[in-house]
């Protein structure tokens, strides 16, 4: 005999197996016990809720001989004709590949025939919303008014596609989403039946995956369980079959976004591509654990809507702090773009890393609102705190902050020093031997040997032929510049921009000292 997928083995053959829908299922007992049966039922919700199953089980039961409390005793010959699908009584339709006004009408025809055993025809005519316009036309008047050994029971996951018409003349019942731990107790119950060994985690990882719908969780986990055939499926082997990702990735990923740490981003973006997983349900996961953080920080009561355990709840808290709820309302709505972007997309993670860098440098983001300028503030608040290093490289300025500094007296009292215009540059040359001078003795012989010039907004260029000389000024992190520019402030109480520049001795020649042109014994600017 061949293999029989979980999610068929294990169909609810009774309103006691059905999961999650205790209202409807309550609701359709109370009606087969007391004989008010309607003639038209709508079951409408999500994939994989039920909504056939319990057709099934109330056409068995409105037909079996011996019922238990209004549902099906799967014992007696009607019920086990339907069970093995011979019974005439039973007529399942699917609307998809039957969505004619002809089909509608071959149904017509049939209901005026009574049922040769049982009593009640019924009609089960599944993703309904595929009708044309015209068969919904053509099955009006027999929905309304049909024999009275007949029912109706129709089944859809899009209720918004149904004309108004038809739905006034059925009984509507919603199927919701399943709950996860509904969904994990079912498959527990179901893995002890088959005698396999399933860690827990990993079921509850799987009954999330499934999205409410327990049929996509008893196909995943057919799945996981044919992967590693005899094996015990842990947590991580689940992941790994599926493509996911563990939510302590997520937290690395917010983790470097929150730090503005683009590169971070990038090479965990790498790892998932190098592990083969899948990017769309990484993006997807990463939203839904923005949202979590939402949740968390929004409210004590937050971490109640939040199925997390006690320890990443910990982080989950932590992590909420670093950032404003309007940034990470951004975030969700940046990735919530980037998830519809990359359905369809060859190139996915090109847009993913994009993404990324765009949540972490903010002014990348053409679309400035509020919120990016916020996150572009909380980005320089955080810079300022750890503070700017200014370091310098080869034929590229380097340079102290230009916006005005604090300076230090004499008398060790904090001063702000106001920035420097061109004209204060020409009296910072004529006292430039005072400034040197109180340099050490390797900064003096350097400091000698630069070609001094003006740059742009007023800037002192120090020009070195001398990569050694230059270099001075360019090691550990800039400090011996920084130093610099203490003494310039001191002597001068301007806040002096210092750019030092190495280059060839042709191209210094290009370039006028303006130190040249100082009288260092004398007060005056000597014309040319």
């Amino acid at each position: 005999m061949s293999y029989t997928a979980l999610y068929r083995k294990f169909r609810p053959s009774g309103f006691d197996e059905v999961k999650g829908q205790d209202q409807i299922v309550t609701t359709l007992r109370n009606e087969i016990k007391t004989n008010r049966i309607g003639h038209a039922y709508l079951f409408c919700g999500t994939r994989g809720t039920g909504k056939t199953s319990v057709a099934k089980i109330m056409a068995k039961a409105v037909n079996c001989e011996s019922p238990i409390d209004g549902s099906p005793c799967n014992r007696c010959a009607m019920c086990q004709k339907i069970n093995s699908q011979t019974s005439m009584n039973v007529i399942e339709i699917d609307a998809a590949s039957n969505n004619g006004v002809g089909n509608i009408r071959d149904i017509i025809d049939e209901v005026q025939y009574s049922p040769t055993e049982g009593r009640y025809k019924v009609y089960i005519i599944d993703e309904v919303h595929m009708l044309s316009t015209g068969a919904f036309n053509a099955l009006l008047k027999t929905l309304e008014e049909p024999p009275e050994y007949v029912i109706f029971i129709l089944a859809t996951t899009e209720v918004h596609k149904i004309p108004i018409t038809i739905l006034s003349r059925c009984q509507r019942y919603n199927f919701k989403r399943i709950t996860i731990d509904t969904i994990q107790a079912r498959l527990r119950e179901l893995v002890d039946k088959e005698q396999l060994e399933v860690e827990d985690k990993s079921l509850r990882y799987i009954a999330k995956t499934a999205d409410g719908s327990l049929r996509d969780a008893l196909s995943l986990l057919d799945q996981c369980i044919a992967f590693y055939l005899g094996q015990a499926l842990t947590y991580d082997k689940a992941l790994e079959v599926l493509g996911a990702v563990d939510t302590a990735v997520y937290s690395r990923m917010f983790r470097y976004v929150a730090s503005y740490d683009a590169v971070g981003c990038l090479e965990l973006v790498e790892e998932m591509v190098v592990s083969g997983r899948d990017l769309t349900q990484f993006i997807n996961e990463f939203v839904w654990y923005m949202r979590n953080l939402l949740l968390v920080g929004s409210s004590a009561q937050g971490s109640d809507l939040v199925d997390v355990s006690g320890e990443q709840m910990a982080d989950m808290q932590e992590e909420s702090k670093m950032l404003s709820q309007e940034i990470l309302i951004r975030y969700i709505r940046i990735l919530s773009e980037l998830s519809n972007q990359i359905r369809y997309a060859v190139q996915k993670r090109i847009l993913i890393e994009v993404a990324l860098i765009k949540l972490c440098k903010p002014q990348m983001d053409k679309k400035q609102d509020i919120t990016s300028i916020l996150q572009r503030l909380d980005n320089l608040e955080k810079k300022l705190e750890n503070g700017v290093a200014a370091a310098g490289t080869q034929g590229v300025a380097a340079a102290i902050p230009q916006t005005p500094a604090a300076g230090t007296g004499d008398s060790g009292e904090t001063r702000i020093c106001p920035k420097a215009l061109p004209e204060d540059i020409q009296e910072l040359l004529k006292i430039w031997p005072q400034v040197y001078s109180k340099c050490g003795p390797v900064e003096q012989i350097a400091l000698k040997n630069a070609k001094r010039t003006l740059g742009e907004n007023g800037a002192l260029v120090l020009q070195f032929s001398d990569p050694t000389d230059g270099g001075i000024f360019q090691q550990d992190e800039g400090k011996r510049l920084e130093e610099l520019g203490t003494i310039i402030q001191n002597v001068l109480g301007k806040n002096v921009e210092i750019q030092i520049r190495i280059v060839s001795e042709k191209v210094q020649e290009q370039y006028e000292d303006i130190g040249s042109i100082v009288h260092f014994d004398g007060i005056e600017i000597i014309d040319e």
